[in-house]
């Protein structure tokens, strides 16, 4: 039985390195170790890919933890499905589960679930506290680079949509929103 390793992070700020340690920790030659980098929601990665090409009926795939094979129930199922039925096992570290025996899938399929359910009490969290913050006057978002003053006063001083959108590098429909926003919260 080779062992097989597999990281992945979600963004580009997030680092292998612990994920990589674990796995050499665990027996995974430096060149059996296959990573990703970006979304969590597609089974078509490079480097989970090049694994599907590389492993062979009997050897073993070590991940660190349940979510970074997959991130959701059905991802997480269609991967271990498709690594069972080419007779390759998978095992996750931190949680101590292994897909060999019928044991070993159920756990990881209800582990995997509970995961997901996880992830969105998460979701729910972060958008209470983006309605609160809202709600409390916060704006989320790029910051305003146009000089809606000096555009007020050109469109004053009688200039055109197009001229101001030219000497202001913005777009026409740009001029005309904050025109309407500038002088219709005035008149109200």
């Amino acid at each position: 039985m080779r062992k097989f390793g597999y990281a992945r992070v979600s963004t580009s700020q997030q680092s292998l390195e612990v994920q990589k340690k674990a796995l050499l920790k665990e027996g995974v030659k430096s060149n059996r170790i296959f990573s990703d980098v970006g979304s969590r929601a597609n089974l078509d990665r490079e480097g989970l890919n090049l694994l599907r090409i590389k492993v062979e009926e009997g050897d073993l795939v070590l991940v660190t933890r349940l979510d970074r094979l997959g991130s959701d129930t059905v991802e997480m199922i269609k991967l271990i499905k498709e690594f069972s039925k080419l007779g390759i096992y998978i095992r996750f570290i931190k949680e101590g589960l292994s897909t060999e025996g019928t044991m070993g899938k159920m756990v990881v399929t209800i582990l995997s679930a509970v995961a997901d359910a996880e992830r969105e009490r998460i979701l729910e969290r972060t958008n209470e506290g983006r309605i609160d913050a809202m709600a409390k006057g916060i704006k989320f978002g790029r910051k305003r680079s146009i000089d809606r003053t000096r555009l007020i006063q050109l469109h004053n001083d009688g200039m055109g949509a197009t001229n101001i959108a030219n000497k202001l590098e913005i777009g026409r429909s740009t001029v005309y929103k904050i025109i309407n926003e500038e002088i219709g919260t005035k008149t109200k």
